[in-house]
């Protein structure tokens, strides 16, 4: 079943029980519970309930489950309610009980759970970023080495701080060994590692856009976007503490805007010489609109043109593929050569950057 296919799902239990099985899958059979206890909410006669009941729209494409489940697991968090840390430590695992334990909690915390339905999940995965320093090392070698970086979707700008983080990519390692934040995905592949970092490799600058960015030095904001981790996936949870530490120490360069206009406003500055112009996302793209994806797409074929060796230009994309529903990392260059800018497919990944399988 394609990606499409499985977003466009209509029956109610059909899309909880996928959405259970994936995060499962990923790693989180506790969670995975707590999203099947949904079916039970549905008929209860609470507000959530009701809504969740009548939803407009399709469950799986407005990432539902995953809305209350972060509303769930912050009244943990919050210290609200800590009876749903039996279930995520897996010390109850019985569905019919985890089941009444929900539906008790929407039943008591009703007028507190139902804003969570109001809007998607926002979750930008550090270990989304090992795929991009791939791309970044690998573009390294063929346009310059010193980047000036922006991203679009950035959330709470998790990925734009990318440069402080230390990555073990295979045998190839980069970023400040005392950062907080190790990453460090199974790397898979018969295409070894990518290259290492050449002489003179460095971010010089790097932004992010969203049109609702959170503000991760904020302690009530942290809080709601550590909510939507999984929290039975421990390393993820790790990461978001140590990417929460790092923003508050420095916070992210971040603007409220839409990404189109972001990119428009990027490419009409003036470039330095000697340093390469990059444009970076990561399980994004599907979300935008299509007019939006068309105008960004143009706008870089157009840049790409004006390219030189000495101003080059790059776009590195990790995304899912919606007739396969894998995630594939891609990077574009333009240098001023002739037949510049094709994508060249380079790895698949894991969604959440648990591994790396590399093509080089």
């Amino acid at each position: 079943m394609s990606s499409s296919e499985i977003m466009a799902i209509k029956e109610f239990d059909a899309a909880i029980e996928w959405q259970a099985d994936h995060a499962d899958q990923g790693g989180a059979p506790c969670t995975a519970r707590v999203i099947r206890a949904l079916r039970k909410v549905r008929e209860s006669n609470t507000a959530t309930g009701r809504r969740i009941a009548g939803w407009q729209g399709l469950t799986l494409k407005d990432a539902m489950p995953l809305r209350i489940a972060g509303g769930l697991h912050y009244l943990v968090l919050s210290g609200e309610d800590d009876r749903l840390a039996l279930v995520y430590s897996g010390q109850i695992t019985d569905q019919g009980q985890i089941d009444d334990l929900v539906c008790e909690l929407v039943e008591t915390f009703d007028h507190l759970l139902l804003p969570w339905l109001d809007g998607p999940p926002q979750t930008n995965e550090a270990g989304r970023s090992a795929s991009i320093m791939a791309g970044l090392l690998w573009a390294a070698q063929r346009a310059l080495p010193r980047f000036e970086l922006f991203e679009l979707g950035a959330s709470a700008g998790i990925n734009t701080m990318l440069e402080r983080y230390h990555y073990r990519l295979g045998e190839t390692e980069v970023g400040p060994g005392s950062s907080p934040m190790r990453i460090e995905p199974e790397w898979r592949g018969d295409n070894g590692s990518p290259p290492p970092a050449p002489a003179g490799f460095e971010i010089v600058s790097i932004r992010g856009c969203d049109v609702s960015p959170i503000d991760l030095s904020n302690k009530e904001s942290a809080l709601r976007l550590k909510s939507y981790v999984w929290p039975d996936a421990m390393i993820r949870m790790a990461r978001i503490d140590a990417a929460i530490e790092l923003a508050q120490q420095c916070p992210p360069d971040l603007v409220r805007q839409d990404a189109g206009e972001f990119v428009a406003d990027c490419l009409a500055r003036p470039q330095p010489e000697g340093v390469t112009r990059a444009m970076f996302h990561s399980i994004m793209w599907q979300y935008m609109p299509k007019e939006t994806q068309a105008a960004i797409t143009q706008a870089f074929v157009e840049a790409g043109a004006e390219a030189t060796r000495d101003k080059p230009l790059g776009w590195i994309s990790l995304e899912t593929d919606p007739a396969t529903f894998r995630h594939e990392l891609h990077v574009r260059l333009w240098t001023g050569k002739p037949g510049d800018g094709d994508p060249i497919l380079l790895a698949f990944a894991h969604p959440h950057g648990a591994w790396v399988h590399w093509l080089g």
